[in-house]
């Protein structure tokens, strides 16, 4: 039996925590397939996304631990899962997500899945928000005058 592992997020500004949760995804089964985010989902859970969708999934599918990547429902997030059946969903850190919560909705729409939370990566520090603010803080600080 292949062991299917479902990760989701919005992958917005790939950085080294997506690549960390999906290294450690990928450790968990046979097949990783990654949920990503739909446009209108990541603007009601996060904020404008500052790549496309279509994008983002081509982006995360070029990962060498990914082995499909497949954009989410814009209404039911569960329907993805019905449709992929995976064996296991891999949680990152930071969703917002209750374990046994998902669990029991899976189990009620016929997809028994095991939940794993993946811990914070090492190196959390170059997350897409504080990428973006480093970015921001070096463009407005004067710049130096050429001698």
């Amino acid at each position: 039996m292949v062991v299917r592992v479902m990760a989701t997020g919005v992958f917005d500004l790939l950085h080294p925590g997506h690549l960390y949760f999906l290294t450690e995804a990928k450790k968990l089964g046979d097949e990783l397939v990654v949920v990503v985010a739909r446009d209108r989902t990541a603007r009601r859970l996060k904020h404008e996304p500052y790549v496309p969708e279509h994008v983002r999934r081509e982006m995360v599918e070029s990962l060498k631990p990914v082995d499909r990547a497949v954009l989410g429902s814009t209404t039911d997030i569960y329907e993805t899962v019905v449709r992929e059946r995976p064996t296991i969903i891999a949680l990152g850190f930071d969703q917002p997500f209750n374990e046994a919560e998902v669990a029991a909705e899976c189990a009620r729409r016929g997809v028994p899945v095991k939940i794993v939370r993946i811990p914070r990566a090492p190196h959390d520090d170059l997350a897409t928000r504080r990428i973006v603010e480093r970015i921001l803080e070096t463009n407005s600080r004067p710049k130096e005058a050429s001698p």
